[in-house]
C-alpha cells in the first residue's frame, strides 16, 4: 500500500474539489456504517425478545438507503474524478513536453505509451484506490472507538491484531512493486515494437521480412504475459493472506463474544453489536490492498507522469526560429555541395549556417556543419536516405532544435512525407490554417488539377474522407496537401518528398505547381525525383554521415 500521492492534486489542480468531495462522502459512508451495526443488532434483539420492531426496522432501512444513495454518489464522482485527472494529466504532459523540446521526450515508444495507455492507468488510481484510501482512515477507527465504549475487551482483540493487515499488505506491496515496474517495461516494450513494425510494415512486405517479425511480436507477447500473470499472481496470494488474517481476527472476537453471552456475563445487544462492528475494523483495509493492486499500473506510471511534469533546471531561452551557436564553427561542411544557380534574394531568406544535429541516442551526427541559404525560387535538398534531408527541413522549421549553429527561418509551412489528412470532408482539411472562401478553394484545386475529381464527387467539397486520407489516391492526397500548401500564407513552404508516391502523370503536375509557387515564395523541396532537380533554382547535396542514425 501508498499513501495517496499530493503531487497530483498540485500537477492537476481541477482535480482538488471532486477529490475533496470524495473524501467527505468517505467519511460519511463511514458513519453510516457504524450507525448500521448498531441498528441491525437492535433490530435482531426486537426480533428475539418481541418488542416493537417499528423504530428498529425504520433505522435499519433509512441507513441502508443512505448507504446506497452514497454509494451510488461516490461511484459517481469516483469515475468523473478520474476522467477529469487522466485527461488533465495527458493535457499537463502534452503541454510539458511541447514546451521541453525534442530533446527533453522520452523516446517515441515511450511517449507514446505514456501519454496514451499510462495516463488511462491513473484513472483506477482515482476512482477506487482514493475512497478506498478514505474508508481505510475512517472506518476502522470509528469502529475501535465504538468498541471501546461497547465493549472494551472486543476493542482489545481488534487493537491487537488489526495492525496485522497494513503490516502485511506493505510487505506483500513492497514485493510486488519491483514486479509492477517490470511489467509496465514490458509493456512499453511491447507497444513499441508493435508501432513500429507496423510503420515499417510496408518495407518489411517489400523485402519479404514481414513473417519474420511474428515470431518476435509473440516472444515480446508471451513477456509481457508472463509478467502480467506473475503480478495477478501475487495480488491474489495478498488478497487470500489479508483474507485469511482478518477472517481469524474476527473469529477471535466472535469465539470470545459467544463464550461471554454464554455464561451470561455479557447483555445480547452488546454482543451483537461487537460482532458486527468487528469486521469493520478489517474490512476496509482488505478493501484497499485489493484495490492496490488493481491500480499498481496507474502508480507506476504517476510516478513516470510525475517525474516529467516535475520542472526541470533552467536553461538559456532561445528563439526557437533564431538558434545562435554557443562557439564558433570553423569546419567547412564536407557534406553539402551548393551549385552556383541564380536563387533570388528577394522575399524571405532561410539561413542556416554551420549547423550540427545529432538524433537522441544516435552514436553519430545526422548533420555536421550544414550551411544554406535560400531565397525566393526553388532549392532541392538531395542525397542518399539516411544522410539527413528531412532532419534539415525540420530544424528549419522548428521542430527540431541544432545543436550548434544558426537558423533564421520566417513563418513556414511545411509538407511532411506523411503529412496529415485527418477523417472530416475536403473542406475540412483544405481549411485547417484558418477559414477560406469557396471560390479560393476551387481556385488552388484547380491549380494542382484537383477541381475535376472534387467537382465529380457526390458532396464536391463536403465529400467525406477517412483518416490518412483513406478514400483517395497517392496522386490525389499529395495534390491536396499542396493545395494546402497554397492557401498557406507562409512565405516559407518546406517540401519533403511530395512526389515520392505518385504516379509520372502526377509528377509533372506537382512539379508544375511547385514552379510556379517558387516564383512568389522560398521553397525548399527534398526529392529524388530528377524532374524536380532540372527546375530548381539552387541544389543541395547531402552526403552520407560516417555512423548512420
Amino acid at each position: 500500500m501508498r499513501p495517496f500521492d499530493p503531487r497530483l492534486l498540485r500537477a492537476v489542480p481541477a482535480t482538488r474539489r471532486p477529490v475533496a468531495a470524495l473524501a467527505a462522502i468517505g467519511i460519511a459512508q463511514g458513519i453510516a456504517t457504524i450507525a448500521t451495526a448498531f441498528a441491525l443488532a437492535s433490530l435482531v434483539v426486537a426480533v428475539v425478545r418481541g418488542s416493537d420492531l417499528l423504530a428498529p426496522l425504520a433505522w435499519t432501512g433509512g441507513l441502508f438507503a443512505a448507504r446506497a444513495l452514497l454509494g451510488a454518489l461516490s461511484e459517481t464522482v469516483a469515475a468523473r474524478a478520474g476522467a477529469a485527472v487522466a485527461t488533465g494529466l495527458r493535457e499537463q504532459l502534452l503541454a510539458a513536453w511541447a514546451a521541453r523540446g525534442e530533446r527533453g521526450l522520452p523516446s517515441r515508444t515511450g511517449a507514446l505509451t505514456l501519454a496514451v495507455q499510462g495516463t488511462s492507468t491513473v484513472e483506477p488510481y482515482v476512482a477506487r484506490y482514493l475512497p478506498a484510501l478514505v474508508g481505510a482512515a475512517v472506518v476502522p477507527a470509528l469502529a475501535i472507538a465504538c468498541l471501546v465504549v461497547v465493549d472494551w475487551p472486543s476493542a482489545a482483540i481488534v487493537v491487537g491484531t488489526v495492525w496485522l493487515l497494513p503490516l502485511f499488505a506493505a510487505l506483500i506491496g513492497a514485493t510486488t512493486q519491483a514486479d509492477t515496474e517490470r511489467r509496465w517495461g514490458a509493456l512499453a516494450d511491447l507497444s513499441g515494437h508493435f508501432l513500429d513494425v507496423v510503420r515499417g510494415l510496408p518495407t518489411l512486405v517489400a523485402y519479404g521480412r514481414a513473417e519474420r517479425q511474428t515470431a518476435t511480436i509473440a516472444e515480446v507477447s508471451q513477456r509481457h504475459r508472463r509478467a502480467t500473470m506473475r503480478t495477478l499472481r501475487l495480488a491474489f496470494m495478498s488478497a487470500a493472506a489479508l483474507e485469511l488474517l482478518a477472517t481469524i481476527s474476527v473469529a477471535i472476537v466472535a469465539v470470545v463474544v459467544g463464550l461471554r453471552l454464554t455464561h451470561g456475563s455479557m447483555d445480547l445487544l452488546v454482543g451483537l453489536t461487537a460482532i458486527l462492528l468487528a469486521p469493520e475494523a478489517y474490512w476496509p483495509i482488505r478493501r484497499v490492498g485489493t484495490e492496490f493492486h488493481a491500480a499498481a499500473d496507474g502508480a507506476a506510471a504517476l510516478d513516470e507522469i510525475l517525474a516529467e511534469l516535475a520542472p526541470s533546471d533552467p536553461t538559456t531561452s532561445q528563439n526557437p526560429r533564431v538558434l545562435q551557436s554557443s562557439s564558433p564553427t570553423t569546419s567547412q561542411d564536407p557534406r553539402v555541395l551548393q551549385s552556383s544557380g541564380g536563387g533570388s534574394a528577394t522575399g524571405e531568406v532561410v539561413s542556416v549556417t554551420g549547423v550540427d544535429y545529432t538524433h537522441p541516442g544516435a552514436k553519430g551526427a545526422t548533420l555536421t556543419g550544414v550551411d544554406l541559404v535560400a531565397g525566393r525560387g526553388l532549392t532541392v535538398v538531395t542525397g542518399p536516405s539516411g544522410c539527413g534531408k528531412t532532419t534539415l527541413l525540420e530544424v528549419i522549421a522548428g521542430t527540431r532544435t541544432a545543436d550548434r549553429g544558426e537558423v533564421v527561418a520566417g513563418p513556414v509551412h511545411m509538407v511532411t512525407q506523411r503529412p496529415f489528412l485527418g477523417a472530416g470532408t475536403l473542406r475540412d482539411n483544405l481549411t485547417i490554417g484558418g477559414p477560406q472562401e469557396s471560390a479560393d478553394l476551387w481556385r488552388v484545386l484547380r491549380e494542382v488539377g484537383l477541381d475535376g475529381v472534387v467537382a465529380g464527387l457526390p458532396d464536391g467539397l463536403e465529400t467525406r474522407i477517412g483518416d490518412d486520407g483513406f478514400g483517395l489516391s497517392a496522386g490525389q492526397r499529395a495534390r491536396l496537401v499542396l493545395a494546402r500548401a497554397i492557401l498557406s500564407p507562409a512565405p516559407v513552404l518546406l517540401l519533403d518528398e511530395v512526389t515520392a508516391h505518385v504516379d509520372a502523370d502526377s509528377v509533372a503536375t506537382l512539379g508544375e505547381v511547385i514552379a510556379r509557387l517558387a516564383k512568389e515564395r522560398t521553397v525548399i523541396a527534398v526529392t529524388h525525383q530528377p524532374d524536380l532537380v532540372a527546375r530548381a533554382d539552387e541544389h543541395v547535396a547531402l552526403r552520407q554521415p560516417e555512423v548512420a542514425r
